[in-house]
């Protein structure tokens, strides 16, 4: 898809039809129906940030618009499906200490000169509940008052990310070990514990991290050892076997570890691209296709995943620097309606 700042100018035009000068809309630029608006974001943010706020949805084209001191964009998610989905989970969520403006292209906001009329800053706070929303009680903000009346912190919800739902890792869990036990394990941890980061959400407590054990010591030298002696016998897989669901093995980045390959899982693929959840570190990437190798058997998914879903008590993740170190405190409970979540307070 090509852009052009002729998409952007006004869409009529005068034409003359029995001497009368009418006003017609010009069809080519007709509102896509699989775009997205997203509004009040961060002036210096990136079209690369955008693209990875919706990367749940794999975004074709991100077009990036800044006016004055508003900041919005247009994203092309392929499917009127993905649009409902990004806005059910996006709209209010909280963004660089912003809740974002989500809807559908069509629903858009209209822009205007007068200032007036333009949208007041969206608060940074949001009271959620339900399914899907988690809160940190010390990720508070100042609620700005008339002068001399005291400031009152107010409590920040977070949307919990779709990879760490219930509903998502019971499909991974069918699919992958044909097997749902770990999930209904998982929230067994307790006490003073140390955990491995291997993933984080930015700008949000959720993280991804192994639980330091023996166990964990024992299932990644078995794993580990096992997919690298197979990585040379398994095949690369045929380009029509590249689907969603398929249990493959790709090589995954370990920062200053070098590469390794590890198991993933197929989401979706677009052309000659994959995107996949390296089920072992709790992150998915985008990968080509010609580069994953076959990993079907069932004997390569006795282990359970080494990595689980974490929430910070007390704190948001902001740096990338925290993955692949340990954090050392203590589990302090579950969230409500997503059990297998578990918060996690670090010492300081």
């Amino acid at each position: 898809m090509s852009w052009s700042s002729s998409d952007f100018r006004p869409s009529a035009k005068l034409c003359r039809k029995n001497g009368v000068l009418e006003e017609q809309k010009s069809p080519r630029v007709k509102k896509r129906e699989t775009e997205v608006y997203v509004g009040n974001l961060p002036l210096d943010i990136s079209e690369e940030e955008i693209r990875y706020l919706l990367k749940d949805f794999s975004p074709l084209h991100v077009h990036k618009i800044q006016n004055g001191c508003r900041c919005f964009a247009f994203v092309d998610l392929g499917s009127v499906q993905k649009v409902a989905l990004a806005i059910q989970e996006l709209n209010g969520k909280l963004f660089h200490q912003r809740k974002l403006y989500v809807n559908s292209n069509k629903s858009s906001p209209k822009r205007t000169s007068d200032v007036s009329e333009r949208p007041q800053e969206l608060p940074v706070l949001e009271k959620a509940s339900g399914q899907g929303f988690a809160k940190s009680t010390a990720c508070t903000q100042l609620t700005p008052k008339a002068s001399g009346e005291t400031e009152k912190p107010r409590t920040t919800f977070f949307a919990v990310p779709m990879e760490m739902r219930g509903s998502f890792l019971v499909l991974l869990l069918r699919e992958c070990f044909r097997d749902l036990c770990w999930l209904a394990t998982i929230h067994n941890i307790g006490g003073e514990v140390g955990l491995l980061v291997t993933s984080i959400v930015p700008q949000t407590p959720f993280f991804w991290a192994m639980h330091v054990t023996e166990t964990l010591h024992r299932n990644m030298q078995a794993l580990f050892s096992t997919l690298a002696q197979a990585e040379e016998r398994q095949p690369y897989l045929q380009d029509w076997a590249v689907q969603r669901g398929t249990r493959c093995l790709a090589e995954y980045h370990l920062g200053d570890y070098g590469r390794a390959w590890n198991r993933c899982w197929v989401l979706d693929r677009v052309d000659a691209w994959a995107v996949v959840m390296f089920i072992d570190f709790g992150r998915s990437a985008t990968i080509p296709v010609q580069s994953l190798r076959s990993l079907d058997s069932d004997d390569f998914w006795t282990i359970p995943p080494l990595t689980q879903p974490f929430m910070l008590e007390k704190d948001i993740l902001s740096s990338y620097q925290v993955i692949h170190r340990i954090l050392k405190g203590k589990i302090t409970g579950a969230l409500n309606l997503e059990s297998h979540i578990l918060k996690f307070e670090e010492f300081k």
